[in-house]
Formats: C-alpha cells, sequence, structure tokens
C-alpha cells in the first residue's frame, strides 16, 4: 500500500477537505510526522507518501484502517458529511448517519485495535443549537439541542464515540467549531465573501446581531496542541476565534481584507427574513439575522489563547482568494 513503517504519527482522516489541508499544513510546518487519510489520491496529493487513499471509512475493509492506523500515536477525525446548503440526497438522515456516525464509529475501533492514546473529534456548534440569546454564549457543556439532520448526526456521532471509548485508555477530545473560514473555504461564507469582492449592495444594514466564526487556522494550531500537550485533554470543547462582530461588521471587514467598499443596505431584519422564507433560503437567514456566541474560555484554559485574530484569518483568505483569480 506504500505506507512507510514509521511510528508516533498523527493520523487526519479527510485531510484533502477544506479542515484537514490546514491541519496537514500545520502539522508539516511543525515537522510533525502525520498520515493523512483521503478518499482517492488527486494532484493535490499525488506524490505525497504521508497521503494514503482508503476509500470511504463508512465501507472500507477493516484490514485497510488497521494498516494505516498500525503504529499511531493520535488520531484527528475530520472526515464527514457537512452541512449541505442544497441537498440532492434521497435520504438525507441516513446520509448524514452513514458518514457521520457509522464512519466515526469504525475509525474509534481502528484507532483502539491500534492502541491509540489520543482521538480528537471535529463535531459542530449546532450539536448546541442554532443561536444564542444575549448574554448566553455557547458552552461545552450545555444541553445538546440540534435542529436538523447535520446537526443530530455529529451528536449521535459523539456519543456513539464516548461510548466506544469508555474503558479504554484513550482520550476523547471533541471540539465543537462555529463557521470556520479562510483559505479554501466554501458554503455561506464564500456566498458573502464573492458578493463583498464584486461590490454588490447587501441588504445587511440593520442587522445588530453578534457571531463569532472560527479561522481554520486557529482550529489546526488547536489540534496540534491537543495532540502534543504535556497530558491528554479529554472532554468536550466549544471553539471559535476570540472577536465576535455582527454580520454587517464581518461584511466591512471582507471588505477591508479586499481593498473594497460594502454598501450595505438598511433593510429591517423582519423583511429580510420574510423574503429568505418565501425563496426557501429561511434557514440561510436565520443565521445571518442571528447571534451565535461561544465560550471557548475553557478551552483556552487547557492549550493557551488561539493565535489569530479575525483580521488575521480575513487577512490570509483574502490573499488566497487574489491567488485562486491570478
Amino acid at each position: 500500500m506504500g505506507v512507510t513503517a514509521a511510528t508516533d504519527f498523527v493520523v487526519v482522516t479527510g485531510a484533502d477537505g477544506f479542515a484537514g489541508t490546514a491541519l496537514c499544513a500545520h502539522l508539516r510546518a511543525a515537522r510533525r510526522p502525520f498520515r493523512g487519510l483521503v478518499r482517492r489520491i488527486t494532484p493535490a496529493t499525488a506524490g505525497r507518501p504521508e497521503y494514503l487513499a482508503v476509500g470511504d471509512v463508512a465501507r472500507t475493509e477493516e484490514i485497510v484502517l488497521d494498516r494505516a492506523f498500525a503504529g499511531a500515536c493520535a488520531v484527528v477525525h475530520l472526515a464527514g458529511r457537512a452541512h449541505v446548503m442544497r441537498e440532492s440526497a434521497d435520504d438525507p438522515r441516513a446520509a448524514y448517519r452513514a458518514a457521520n456516525v457509522t464512519a466515526s464509529e469504525r475509525v474509534m475501533r481502528a484507532a483502539l485495535r491500534a492502541g491509540v492514546a489520543r482521538f480528537v473529534y471535529v463535531s459542530t456548534i449546532k450539536v448546541n443549537g442554532e443561536t444564542t440569546a444575549p448574554g448566553r454564549p455557547f458552552c461545552g457543556d450545555d444541553t445538546p439541542a440540534p435542529v436538523d439532520e447535520y446537526g443530530r448526526s455529529k451528536w449521535e456521532a459523539e456519543r456513539a464515540l464516548t461510548d466506544l471509548a469508555a474503558g479504554h485508555a484513550i482520550a476523547l477530545t471533541v471540539l465543537r467549531p462555529p463557521l470556520m473560514y479562510g483559505p479554501g473555504v466554501r458554503g455561506n461564507f464564500l456566498e458573502l465573501w464573492r458578493a463583498v469582492a464584486r461590490g454588490l449592495p447587501l441588504p445587511l444594514g440593520l442587522i445588530g446581531n453578534r457571531r463569532q466564526l472560527l479561522y481554520v487556522g486557529n482550529l489546526a494550531h488547536a489540534i496540534g496542541a491537543l495532540i502534543d500537550a504535556p497530558a491528554p485533554v479529554p472532554g468536550t470543547f466549544v471553539i471559535a476565534d476570540r472577536e465576535a462582530v455582527s454580520t454587517p461588521e464581518l461584511a466591512r471587514r471582507m471588505a477591508g481584507a479586499l481593498g473594497r467598499r460594502v454598501l450595505l443596505l438598511p433593510v429591517p431584519s423582519a423583511l429580510l427574513s420574510a423574503a429568505a422564507t418565501a425563496t426557501g433560503r429561511g434557514p440561510v437567514a436565520s443565521r445571518v439575522i442571528g447571534s451565535l456566541e461561544i465560550d471557548a474560555a475553557p478551552l483556552a484554559a487547557r492549550i493557551g489563547p488561539l493565535p489569530f485574530s479575525l483580521a488575521d484569518g480575513l487577512a490570509a483568505t483574502a490573499v488566497w482568494w487574489r491567488e485562486r483569480r491570478a
């Protein structure tokens, strides 16, 4: 299979995804040995011996996973089905469960067979819910309240991993990030970024919410700190950039990073929400209008503060954007 016999390395599932690409770059820069598991070798991973094609981990033969995990000291499980903006699956619940629950169970079982010491699972803040009330940020010990199939599947995966790890010498750390951004970003953030880059007028001027995001470089830093911490850091933690901003302020910050100006139209939030609902984009509007704040202090107390600011993350995204369009 072309796998080296190195030991004391980190296994990263979903290594060629958005978060996986950032994490592998972080590990490479830190000279931390890793093995990146991907479904198939692509031009981005070809010629790099640290990447290994294993197919769909929800269905791959156990012997394939056992060979990939042999000698690993830690596993970072990123692979899964992310939130889908325009659903096309005939049975979304089954699709989410296979990718996020069944696959996670198989990865944990392979880690246990290999005697892995630390396991980091990247879940989602959607396990906590969609919005927060003023002065009530989400915490890691909140009662879970997912509202969609994606959030429910990630919560089910968290429970399954916890049950499998119980009674074994493996430290399970669960991270629940909010919307992530950075080079290679997709989804709603990319839609807003494109609109700002094109100079389109945006009906966001009257939104007065507070939202926290997570720069993917901060996620990579946190995971690196967790797998190399002197002592394991088990538990469930929410994670986010330190700064909370309103949606219009985020658009202004994006424009600043791009060297542009943005026109924000003073459209009442109720009208914006009604228009979005009428066009089938009600859930998107609720995330744009609502607040989502996160108390990441417990994680910072264990691994230290995250190094990058919102300005840092937007600047890195702008560099990627310009290079992408060059």
